[in-house]
């Protein structure tokens, strides 16, 4: 009678062991899914834009910047009809587009933001792009009154967010992975 009751209970821990390390492989994979959705759909294509943007914006300003090293939008001397006119292309080709597509990401991919209310720098960037669709309306019906938009660009904290999550999520993913010390695996 022990021996059968001592073999029932070993199968029964058993099955429990084997029921819990399959519910948290589950909850880990879910886990897992998850943050490669993230990367995937919202953080990876915002810090993509994000940092494109930045750095040819950084090239910008350094091939036009004045001959004291600064933007002519941040100056006492207004802006040239010359760096008005070229300001808008580079504005209507390159900027204006890819913050567009940043604010897509951040409006159609909302669901997979790490927090639970949108980050302020998120929500400045949205403001942004409206503001500036406007003053691209205007320049498309030969209106060169306005150059920037009503709202600023969030451009230090939207840097700083989306590296700072695509960084975390990175980091997570490979935990989950059980790649969490990479660099010392590859030293061996």
């Amino acid at each position: 009678m022990f021996t059968m009751i001592l073999t029932v209970g070993l199968a029964f821990v058993g099955y429990l062991a084997t029921y819990v390390n399959g519910l948290r492989l589950t909850q880990r994979q879910a886990r897992l899914d998850r943050v490669n959705a993230q990367l995937n759909n919202f953080y990876g294509p915002l810090f993509a834009l994000m940092e494109s943007n930045s750095r040819v914006y950084d090239t910008f300003s350094v091939r036009y910047a004045r001959e004291d090293g600064r933007d002519p939008f941040d100056h006492d001397i207004p802006p040239s009809e010359e760096e008005l006119a070229r300001w808008r292309t580079w504005a209507t080709s390159v900027f204006i587009p890819n913050i567009r597509a940043m604010r897509d990401v951040v409006v159609t991919r909302a669901d997979l933001l790490i927090e639970e209310e949108m980050p302020e720098a998120l929500l400045q960037l949205c403001a942004h792009v409206s503001g500036y669709e406007i003053t691209a309306a205007r320049w498309a019906q030969g209106d060169f009154t306005e150059h920037l938009s009503v709202v600023g660009f969030p451009g230090r904290g939207l840097r700083e967010y989306t590296r700072d999550r695509f960084t975390q999520l990175k980091s997570e993913q490979a935990r989950l992975l059980g790649n969490t010390d990479r660099r010392t695996r590859r030293a061996r």
